[in-house]
Order: C-alpha cells, then sequence, then structure tokens
C-alpha cells in the first residue's frame, strides 16, 4: 500500500490577529479571515501538471505600511509528515527571505520584519520546503508561492508642475478652456478608489472653475476686464478616494493673466488745449504735443492723430510719436503774427487696430480743441521792394538825388528805422544816403565813359535795436551825355602835288566819337 504525504501551507489573510504560534519572535496579531492549504503530494503535482488553474490561489495578500509593534504575520508551513516531535525542518528561500521575510524552522510560522510599500515593490515570490534534521534530505517537493502587496491609501496625489501659468484674453465668454492640470496618485488603481483623483477648485471662485475628473480650467465670470484686474492666483485640490472624506489631497497653484484685447477707446484728459508759437517758427518745427490716454496695451493702444477743421488747417500739421503716441504739432507754413495772431483747430485722435467684436462699445475715436496763439517777434526792418534799379545821368551835379529806398519795421511798434550803404560796395564813396528818409545822392562825379553801373548795398536798420537790420541791392545804371568833343585817331601827315586840282582828294582821316554814344562830325 502506497503512502501519501501532505505539505501544508497555511495563511491568515486580512486583519492581523493574536497568536499563539511565536517561538521565533513578535509577530502580529488579528483575526483570520480565510485559512489556505497547499498539498504537494505526489497527487498534487500531478494535478499540478494538469490543471495550472488549480494553482492560481497560491497568490497571498499583505497590507502595505503596517504600522504595529509586533512582526507582520504572513502564514504558517505544515507538512502531513510533521510529528511534533521536531524531527523535521522548515526553511524559506526566494525574495526577501531571511531579511524581509522569517520562518521559524520548528512551527513555520511565517513573519515580516519591516513595513512594506507597494509602491516599492508589489509582489514578493517565495519558495518553502521541509527537510529532516537528521538526514538533511527533503520530505516534500519545494513549493513556490507569492505574496502581493496590499495596497492601502499611502500617497496623496502628485500634480504633474507645482505651479503652472496660463494666459487668455479678457472678456472671454464663459466656459472658455483656461489650461487643464493633471494629478497622478502612486497607489494601486486596480484596486478601490484609492487611485481614483478629483479635482476641485480652493482659491480663484467666482471667476474659474475646474472639471472634477479631467482637471480642465474654464472661466465662469462674464467681462473679466484686464484693466480693472490683470492677474489671477488660482489654487486646485486634486483628492483621492474619489473625492470622499478620508481621502488624501494634494494642491497646485494655476496663474492665469487675462490679455488685452482692444476694448477701450482713446480718450483726451481735456476738451482743450493751449500752445504758443513765435511767428518766427521755421516750417517743419513742432509746435506742441497733446496726447489720448488708451488704457489698452501695445498695438491696441496704438494711435493715428489728424486735423480734421480749423483755420489753421494749412498752417498746421499733426503727427504721431510711435515710442509715446503723443500727437506732435508742427508748423507748415511761415507764421505772421501782423498777419493772423491766433489759429484754431480741432484734432482727433482714432486707434488704427479695431475689434469689430467690440464697436458696440462706442467710437473708437475722440477730439479735442487745439488754440494756437503766435507770438510776436521783433523782425528787422522789410524793404518795399527786394532789389532797386535806378538810373541817372552822368552830368549830374554832386548831391543830387538819384532816387529812394523805403524800409519799416514789420512789427506792431513800427520803431523807426535809419538807413546807411554798405562801404564794402562802395569803397569809392561815390553815392551816400539820407539816414532818415532813405534818398540816394552822388557825392562824386560820375563818368559813364569810366563805369556804367554801381552796384552798392543799403542797409536798413531799426533806431532802438541796430541788431535787427536788413540789406538791399541798389544797381545804378549812368546815362550818357554829350560831354566829349571828337578827336582824330593819330596823327596824320598830307603831301600835295603842286599841280593837284581843286578839290581833289589827297587823303581821307577818321575821328571817331571818344566814347559818347552819340558823336558828332
Amino acid at each position: 500500500m502506497r503512502t501519501y504525504h501532505c505539505f501544508w501551507l497555511l495563511f491568515w489573510a486580512g486583519q492581523p490577529h493574536q497568536s499563539f504560534l511565536t517561538p521565533l519572535s513578535k509577530r502580529t496579531s488579528g483575526f483570520p479571515e480565510k485559512e489556505k492549504v497547499l498539498v504537494l503530494s505526489g497527487n498534487s503535482r500531478r494535478d499540478l501538471h494538469r490543471s495550472k488553474r488549480s494553482w492560481m490561489w497560491n497568490q497571498f495578500f499583505l497590507l502595505e505600511e503596517y504600522t504595529g509593534t509586533d512582526y507582520q504575520y504572513v502564514g504558517k508551513l505544515h507538512s502531513d509528515q510533521d510529528k511534533g516531535d521536531g524531527s523535521l525542518k522548515y526553511i524559506l528561500s526566494g525574495d526577501g527571505a531571511g531579511d524581509l521575510f522569517i520562518i521559524n524552522e520548528n512551527t513555520g510560522d511565517i513573519q515580516a520584519t519591516k513595513r512594506l510599500d507597494r509602491e516599492e515593490k508589489p509582489v514578493y515570490i517565495l519558495r518553502a520546503q521541509a527537510i529532516n534534521r537528521r538526514t538533511g534530505r527533503p520530505v516534500e517537493p519545494e513549493s513556490e508561492f507569492i505574496i502581493k502587496i496590499h495596497d492601502i491609501n499611502d500617497n496623496e496625489p502628485m500634480f504633474t508642475k507645482d505651479v503652472y501659468n496660463a494666459s487668455i484674453p479678457e472678456m472671454s465668454d464663459v466656459g472658455t478652456f483656461v489650461v487643464q492640470v493633471t494629478a497622478t496618485d502612486a497607489d494601486d488603481p486596480t484596486y478601490g478608489n484609492s487611485a481614483k483623483v478629483v479635482y476641485s477648485i480652493l482659491q480663484g471662485q467666482p471667476y474659474f472653475s475646474v472639471e472634477s475628473e479631467t482637471g480642465i480650467i474654464k472661466t465662469a465670470l462674464l467681462n473679466m476686464d484686464r484693466e480693472n484686474r490683470e492677474q489671477y492666483q488660482v489654487v486646485i485640490q486634486a483628492k483621492d478616494m474619489g473625492g470622499q472624506m478620508g481621502g488624501l489631497s494634494g494642491t497646485t497653484t494655476v496663474n492665469i493673466t487675462l490679455t488685452d484685447v482692444n476694448d477701450n477707446p482713446p480718450r483726451f484728459p481735456q476738451s482743450t488745449y493751449q500752445f504758443r508759437a513765435p511767428e518766427s517758427t521755421p516750417p517743419d518745427s513742432p509746435v506742441g504735443r497733446i496726447k489720448a490716454n488708451d488704457a489698452d496695451v501695445d498695438e491696441n493702444a496704438e494711435i493715428e492723430y489728424s486735423i480734421t477743421e480749423g483755420d489753421g488747417y494749412d498752417m498746421f500739421g499733426i503727427t504721431t510719436d510711435k515710442d509715446t503716441q503723443e500727437g506732435i504739432i508742427t508748423v507748415k507754413k511761415a507764421l505772421d503774427f501782423e498777419n493772423k495772431n491766433l489759429y484754431i483747430l480741432k484734432v482727433e485722435a482714432t486707434n488704427t487696430h479695431v475689434d469689430p467684436r467690440f464697436l458696440y462699445l462706442g467710437p473708437f475715436k475722440d477730439s479735442a480743441t487745439v488754440r494756437i496763439q503766435v507770438e510776436d517777434v521783433d523782425e528787422p526792418p522789410v524793404f518795399s521792394r527786394p532789389a532797386y534799379i535806378m538810373e541817372v545821368k552822368e552830368d549830374v551835379p554832386i548831391n543830387s538825388v538819384i532816387g529812394t529806398v523805403t524800409a519799416q519795421d514789420p512789427d506792431a511798434a513800427k520803431n523807426p528805422v535809419k538807413y546807411s550803404v554798405d562801404r564794402h560796395t562802395d569803397m569809392d564813396r561815390v553815392f551816400n544816403i539820407n539816414s532818415g528818409n532813405g534818398s540816394i545822392f552822388t557825392s562824386k562825379p560820375l563818368d559813364r565813359e569810366t563805369l556804367l553801373w554801381h552796384n552798392i548795398t543799403v542797409i536798413a536798420a531799426e533806431i532802438n535795436n541796430p541788431k535787427q537790420s536788413s540789406r538791399v541791392p541798389v544797381f545804378i545804371k549812368v546815362l550818357d551825355v554829350n560831354d566829349n568833343a571828337p578827336e582824330f585817331a593819330m596823327f596824320y601827315e598830307t603831301f600835295v602835288c603842286e599841280n593837284a586840282k581843286a578839290e581833289q582828294t589827297t587823303q581821307q582821316g577818321f575821328s571817331p566819337e571818344k566814347p559818347d554814344i552819340t558823336g558828332m562830325k
């Protein structure tokens, strides 16, 4: 008759219980949930080859992160050949055997000596065997079993970023996507709800909301205006256990910036501007600057200025300073205080980039009145002509008046003027001028045959301010008179024959007039 021997492997899974089999050391305590026996007889080994399914129960569970002071009890090895006389010795090998897992070689009790962390190692594969102490030979085949670490909720959700940064246009519709945050949980997602994460918003309401399952943040308030508030800090919580009480949680911060849109028209801070411009201001010179304020930024705040109407429309222009967005008013034509001393302009400021979505907020332009006062400056005298041409006969007596120049102060003061001749243009002092009335007269005799034209310069200066002076050219033409007798061109010597007849020409002579315009024969 054949005898079959059995090797039992008993495990208690579930809550730890107080055990009476503790000859090696302290171990865990609790209540057994289910006892399992592994039979390693010859028949059972053959059964193993016939059906792998019968071995599926060889996975055993042990709770991670045990916090008790005793060793945690795993299970018990037992052979049907164990008579209780100490003749058998139980041996454990495999992952963590002798260090993490120990066995009482007399009783077969297995214990875990350290806290186990499923996130570090979720499965341990061990082998158990019973041998005869005296012979050292195995009495049962070696049995392999698995200890699977049972997950507990010991890991809080962790966000992929500590801080998220996002931006959306201001005035966005409710429900506009902002950003998606993501948190992961290191616990076992296949067991319970330890790794089931639910999102909620702790800070940032009522402006934003978050979808509980996806972590997508959206706008929750209409008409958020960047000009009122640009930055928002939102705190999002991720909680495991499906968000139930007792679940672990983690948080992240989301910095949200509202970007600008053109929802604000330009506005002049005042309705009227006053400027002064000296009448001597050269063309293209600036008179002043005006600025319309726009609460937007960058291209949404770009402004174009123009003069739309006014009596100075053709006298002044306006350009835009691209750096400061100011309107620069400049002179287009020469100003004349005596002619017109006040100009009134209407200036318009218009946005160059208009967003059609916000046209309902009103026209994106504004206007203001600009008053420009022309200031009088002390100008030099102005001659009545740009140049004078005079004629005088060469035989006029000295001190004869040949003509008059006229200049006057264009200013309102009408300061008196005195005249003089620029002696660099009349080195011989042939002419002189009456300093009071501008009459030019001769101071030396004239001779057309010596000099036909005299070109002199007359200076007119204010008596009160001689530095204010003007110059004008005066061209004087000397007219010819018959003041030269004829003269022979050479000395003639003539020979006459003694038998010459009366009225016979002996020699022809020529006597040109000394250069008068009309000669005498």
